[in-house]
């Protein structure tokens, strides 16, 4: 008998199919929402762009004067017309710094207990007092700050610099109550509800087996915590914080009515402070001339740049983190 030809297939590899790959002429329904969703994308490019032309337009004359070493100026006389910002760069991110070592911890720590420890009847009044406080305005906040915080911090910094005067960061040559101390606790006060309300629902978010499979192994809740919940939801907690640091870059009237509003470089936490957007706000109505308008949009210019850097260098940080699988889906 004739032996059988066996011919050995293999199944075909499997493709990887895109979101792209599948046209939106399926069905009308599929294609308005795909032309909605690409409408949508389009609209924040070409408004981001619009921006940064704006900006580049409004602040020619002193890019044209003063070119890249505006960035490194450290004069900023409207009589002289001689305009620099490094001293608001520098207050800027220092205070924005010194708010992100004071928020983070504290709301890290409230979105644990909100979304794992608190009781059920507590946590739906927690997380609406945590809402609420993200959604006042920073006037508000800077009142508060004006009248209560500022002399709370002044009696802080006598005693800081009585006992760690010899520390440079607690020898200022005054004590004011308001300055960079003072404008950095409030920013973190005000970023604090952002960052917790953010990341309970990240927390939330994991599912419950993550933890009981740790507590079942024996591990505490701590345990739990520390190496379940918080490195599945890392990216999602990093973002958080993002926010919350984006809010504090352009934080204007709270650290305007509390920082000092000095033109200088900081040198301690006593200092006053004198960000980019308090400045802008403070001295815009004042510009008399086109010149002087002209260096103030460079400033804002400059600080929509670092906020791009920043924005930047946080997805990076988070790319790495994740391993790079966030922004992946194909």
């Amino acid at each position: 008998m004739a032996g059988r030809n066996t011919i050995a297939t293999s199944p075909l590899p499997a493709q990887k199919t895109k979101l792209s790959d599948h046209p939106a002429s399926a069905n009308w329904g599929d294609r308005i929402f795909y032309n909605l969703v690409r409408l949508s994308a389009l609209f924040v490019i070409i408004l981001s762009s619009l921006l940064v032309i704006e900006l580049f337009h409004g602040s020619w004359e002193a890019i044209n004067k003063f070119g890249i070493g505006f960035i490194w100026g450290t004069t900023w006389d409207p009589v002289k017309e001689e305009f620099g910002t490094l001293p608001t760069i520098i207050g800027t991110l220092v205070k924005s710094l010194l708010a992100l070592i004071i928020a983070v911890p504290i709301s890290i720590g409230a979105a644990v207990y909100i979304a794992i420890f608190a009781p059920k009847w507590l946590r739906g009044p927690l997380s609406y007092l945590v809402e609420s406080l993200a959604a006042i305005p920073s006037v508000i906040f800077g009142l508060w700050g004006l009248f209560v915080l500022v002399p709370i911090v002044r009696v802080i910094q006598i005693w800081l610099k009585g006992h760690f005067g010899w520390f440079p960061l607690f020898s200022g040559p005054a004590v004011y109550g308001v300055g960079v101390l003072a404008a950095g606790i409030i920013l973190a006060i005000m970023i604090t509800p952002i960052i917790t309300a953010i990341s309970r629902d990240i927390i939330r978010s994991v599912p419950k087996s993550q933890m009981e499979g740790m507590l079942a192994l024996g591990a505490t809740r701590w345990e739990a915590i520390r190496k379940a919940i918080l490195p599945y939801c890392r990216v999602g907690l990093a973002g958080a914080v993002i926010l919350g640091l984006g809010r504090a870059l352009g934080e204007t009237m709270a650290v305007t009515m509390v920082g000092g509003n000095a033109f200088a470089l900081i040198t301690s936490l006593f200092d006053p402070v004198h960000s980019m957007a308090s400045q802008i706000a403070s001295e815009f109505s004042e510009a008399t001339y086109s010149l002087y308008i002209s260096s103030l949009i460079y400033v804002g210019l400059v600080l929509f740049g670092i906020t791009i850097i920043i924005n930047i260098l946080a997805q990076i940080l988070i790319w790495k983190i994740s391993n790079g699988k966030v922004g992946i889906i194909e």
